[in-house]
């Protein structure tokens, strides 16, 4: 499938550009505090491990470009904040081509995470580590086209999981409330190999 990673590193690099080179950057001012914010993303996956599937056509790798997530968080201090977020890593989905049938495939994820994220704040820059938790439902679909006993339909799951994950990033705040952020996620994702996301934040700071 094609991928938008190109496309997301273009947008997300001009934004922390503006914000470096405005004269408005600087130092957050904002020791401690509440803050709120939403990000947008894309997510990126390979399906492996699907019985009666990727033992016929091999792991498939997918990605969606749509994925979001709002949060609100705690500052105790610039180096350390506990933050809550509604996560929805979108739908990636394809089709393929096995043993002369077509199909097509899809997954959907969304839920809840908490996290505890560290940060080093350098000049303008912030660079930050987080580790949490992901509770989430999780909907893979795989059908082959007019093929076999239900229409096609191998797998049809719907499943509510936990999952570790963490993550890096790198951020600067704008007129000393607007934080803005680049962020590498890995979700410890059942079924699901090498999961990630790339997340482009905006945050206020109170």
């Amino acid at each position: 499938m094609h991928t938008s990673l190109p496309r997301f590193y273009c947008y997300a690099s001009i934004v922390l550009a503006a914000a470096c080179f405005s004269t408005a950057a600087s130092a957050d001012d904002n020791d401690s505090g509440f803050y709120l914010g939403a990000g947008w993303g894309q997510f990126n996956v390979d399906i492996e491990n699907a019985q009666g599937v990727t033992d016929v056509i091999g792991n498939i790798s997918t990605d969606d470009p749509a994925a979001w997530k709002a949060f609100v968080g705690w500052r105790f201090m610039k180096w350390l904040a506990l933050e809550g977020d509604y996560i929805d890593l979108g739908n990636p989905r394809g089709d393929f081509n096995a043993m002369g049938s077509d199909g097509h495939y899809s997954v959907e994820l969304s839920g809840f995470g908490a996290y505890l994220i560290g940060t080093l704040p350098i000049t303008v820059f912030e660079l930050s580590a987080k580790a949490g938790w992901y509770w989430h439902d999780v909907k893979l679909r795989v059908n082959f086209d007019n093929v076999g006993a239900g229409n096609g339909d191998v797998i049809n799951t719907d499943t509510n999981r936990d999952a570790f994950t963490y993550g890096v990033g790198v951020g600067v705040t704008v007129i000393d409330h607007i934080n803005l952020k680049i962020e590498y996620e890995r979700f410890d994702l059942k079924d699901l190999e090498d999961p990630y996301a790339l997340w482009l934040t905006g945050a206020w700071r109170f």
